[in-house]
């Protein structure tokens, strides 16, 4: 006859037992674990104590293996099952990625799970687990540009410097046109929003004209300047320059960035500006508008104040964005810039040097 192993505890592991087996917020398993340990302490058969607390025969003396090799942990937490059996072989996995990172579908530009469980013979469900366990998210596509200006290093230097580190007694001031902003107008009313349905509008629109905000925020504490007009040539951004002017301290220089707009280099603009010299003008690089933060103000507008508008006419439309700007001016904060040129640098080679690698083969 089999005789069931001494069970010997310490008075700290009976003190932690007995938590165990009297405490109301442990589980049962844990609180019935630690009773059959407690009296198998006492001298009680892994049989007896089946009957005492109701369980089957071989429970008492798992659980009495399992302390007597690994003490109070090794009742704390169930042992580690191995689980079900994998049946999707690891070839097959690779197959799946491979062909969503290096391969097309014969009738579309990208895979879907369906189309993907049609070519590799595995169900759909198996496609997704296999796209999320690798990060894979075919039916997403971003944009980019990688600018080719042969002066980016400088320009981009010269305006992170000035973002991380402005000059002393001067404004810097980010400055753009925000263009062709359309006054559109719902064919029929929309229904506001309520609880079980978002707020709707119309797909079709009408258009009732445009207008062209010039926008200049000021990197210190993030107040906008901001003017509407019709148009975006040079004599509007003129005006809009001569606005800056009379609205900034005249003791302060001002260090305009803006981008390669043909308007911003036009000879007239040019002389006035060597009347005025305390403005100097910093050009972003080509294919770089990001580099501006006016444009994080642009975003901002166009989300919170546009894009959801109803404008029946155009000054309506205008009247919509100087009351945001007002608004914006109230409590202004500045946008912070936080990375470093060599950072961004470091970035643009690597990305064109994928872009070289690509374009040899």
């Amino acid at each position: 006859m089999r005789i069931a192993p001494a069970v010997t505890i310490t008075g700290e592991q009976a003190r932690q037992l007995q938590g165990w087996a009297r405490g109301r917020s442990v589980e049962v398993r844990l609180a019935q674990r630690a009773q059959m340990i407690l009296l198998a302490s006492q001298g009680m058969t892994d049989q007896a104590i089946a009957a005492e607390l109701k369980v089957g025969r071989r429970t008492p003396a798992r659980w009495r293996q399992r302390f007597l090799e690994q003490g109070p942990v090794g009742i704390e937490r169930d042992a580690p099952r191995p689980g079900r059996k994998r049946q999707i072989s690891a070839a097959k996995v690779r197959d799946v990625v491979a062909k969503t990172t290096r391969q097309t579908p014969p009738n579309a530009t990208h895979w879907s799970t369906r189309t993907m469980a049609a070519a590799t013979g595995i169900s759909e469900a198996s496609v997704r687990r296999i796209w999320h366990a690798n990060g894979l998210r075919p039916h997403l596509l971003k944009t980019f540009k990688v600018s080719n200006d042969k002066h980016f290093a400088e320009k981009l230097e010269d305006i992170v410097g000035l973002y991380l580190n402005p000059p002393e007694h001067a404004l810097v001031l980010c400055c753009d046109e925000k263009s062709q902003i359309q006054a559109l107008d719902r064919t029929q009313p929309g229904l506001p929003l309520k609880k079980g349905r978002a707020q709707t509008l119309t797909h079709d629109y009408k258009r009732n004209g445009t207008t062209t905000l010039f926008a200049a925020l000021n990197t210190l504490d993030g107040a906008v300047i901001g003017q509407c007009l019709p148009r975006h040539r040079h004599q509007e951004w003129l005006k809009f320059l001569r606005q800056i002017e009379r609205e900034t301290p005249s003791k302060l220089d001002l260090h305009l960035i803006v981008d390669n707009y043909a308007t911003h280099k036009h000879p007239k603009v040019k002389s006035w500006l060597k009347r005025h010299p305390r403005f100097h003008m910093h050009f972003t690089p080509t294919s770089a508008s990001w580099l501006n933060m006016v444009e994080r103000f642009f975003r901002d507008l166009s989300h919170n104040a546009i894009e959801r508008g109803v404008f029946p006419n155009v000054p309506d439309l205008i009247s919509t964005i100087q009351t945001y700007v007002e608004n914006h001016n109230r409590n202004p904060k500045p946008f912070i810039w936080t990375a470093r040129a060599s950072d961004i640098l470091a970035k643009v080679a690597k990305a064109r040097a994928r872009l070289n690698k690509l374009q040899s083969v």
